[in-house]
């Protein structure tokens, strides 16, 4: 049997996937990289997907993937929203004969895919990946969050399921009257990231020597990733502790020179970072810091702690349900002096450290894709099977 019958004959197929997404491939972030990954997995166990985004400068041709024109969010330039035609979209679909919708974003593409599912009376599905309020409040659009909930609110019950990465975002959304959601939880490779990408010579190259505490900050340089509060923490723990600690900072964004300009001195600033030399970064480090309370799911963290590199994070629910309770530390939201307060304790003692990561390599190796695959695909298969039933949903 070749490659293509397997696939076909794999526990998905008959499955067809029409994905609508603002952000895909090529772009990087953690909501484009999940998704990638998932149709992959999918078309690797049988079942078929035809992907709806955004064009991107560097994006290739594909037969399988619909590429609309895009514009950039006037709050967010790094965001492209597409507006496609719904004609168009509806005649692809009715060509490519889906039997299930998802819409990964709640605007543009995904109000398209919305739209024409109900269209073709198509079970249709939903997944909250960004915390658009919390992002409004970051970017002057404070007053948005009210009529945003309602909107929100209106697009994802118009689904039989809406899928978020953490229980803690579950009870999030439905204090804000979503209803039929469930858990889509992240996975993390541990092939890619493990602790024997740590290198010597980058520490050496970075400045650090055994004795030195390295603080990585990894993802985008942007507000509502909080990033001024690593910078700040790490400042505060050089001044209490001279020479003992250096600050990493992995992947760039609209505050890349900012945070260059306020950095403590003797940071290294990499830029963003790709295989072999993403995890040989996350290994080299001691601990990895995440101040960011604006993120459902902070993919970063399962990668560091894949890596041996425990983490600091922001007091917030998603994130302590990842960390705690011995996984990591929390700290206050946007309090840079009680980061600075853990960092000088692990430069004095490094016990604590120890212990973190070895709980965090157990949870990260129990954090396999495919176990993500085979909860997500089941539910999937639900979903179908229960179609007609769940189109007494009531739609507006």
């Amino acid at each position: 049997m070749n490659a293509a019958s397997r696939r076909h004959a794999g526990p998905m197929a008959g499955v067809r996937l029409a994905l609508f997404t603002d952000t895909f491939s090529p772009q990087v972030n953690g909501v484009a990289r999940t998704l990638d990954r998932l149709t992959s997995a999918l078309r690797e166990r049988g079942g078929e997907v035809l992907v709806f985004t955004t064009d991107e400068p560097g994006a290739h041709e594909a037969m399988d993937i619909v590429r609309s024109p895009g514009r950039a969010f006037p709050a967010y330039p790094q965001l492209r929203l597409s507006w496609p035609r719904q004609s168009a979209v509806v005649a692809r679909l009715r060509e490519f004969q889906p039997t299930l919708v998802h819409a990964a974003t709640e605007f543009g593409m995904g109000l398209a895919g919305r739209r024409a599912a109900r269209l073709l009376d198509v079970p249709f599905v939903s997944s909250y990946h960004t915390s658009f309020t919390a992002y409004a409040a970051h970017y002057g659009m404070g007053l948005l969050a009210r009529p945003g909930w309602a909107y929100l609110r209106w697009f994802h019950n118009g689904g039989h399921r809406t899928y978020c990465p953490t229980a803690a975002i579950v009870q999030e959304v439905e204090a804000q009257g979503f209803e039929r959601c469930t858990v889509w939880t992240r996975g993390v490779d541990g092939h890619r990231f493990a602790p024997r990408y740590r290198s010597a010579a980058f520490r050496t190259a970075i400045g650090a020597h055994d004795g030195t505490l390295v603080a990585a900050y990894v993802g985008r340089l942007a507000a509502e990733k909080q990033v001024d509060v690593a910078l700040e923490a790490v400042r505060l723990a050089a001044t209490a502790r001279p020479g003992a600690v250096r600050l990493l900072v992995v992947g760039d964004g609209p505050c890349d020179v900012s945070a260059r300009s306020r950095a403590p001195e003797g940071s290294t600033f990499t830029g963003r970072l790709e295989g072999a030399a993403l995890s040989e970064a996350y290994a080299s480090a001691d601990v990895l810091l995440f101040p960011s309370t604006t993120d459902t799911f902070g993919n970063v963290m399962l990668e560091a702690m894949a890596s041996g590199t425990p983490v600091i994070g922001a007091d917030v629910a998603p994130t302590r349900e990842v960390l705690l309770p011995d996984r990591g530390w929390v700290a206050p939201p946007g309090d840079a002096t009680t980061v600075a307060s853990l960092l000088t304790r692990l430069i004095d003692d490094r016990t604590p450290l120890h212990q973190r990561r070895e709980a965090g390599l157990a949870h990260a190796a129990a954090c396999t894709w495919e176990a993500v695959w085979d909860r997500l695909f089941a539910d999937y298969l639900t979903v179908q099977a229960s179609s007609p039933a769940a189109r007494g949903t009531t739609r507006s």
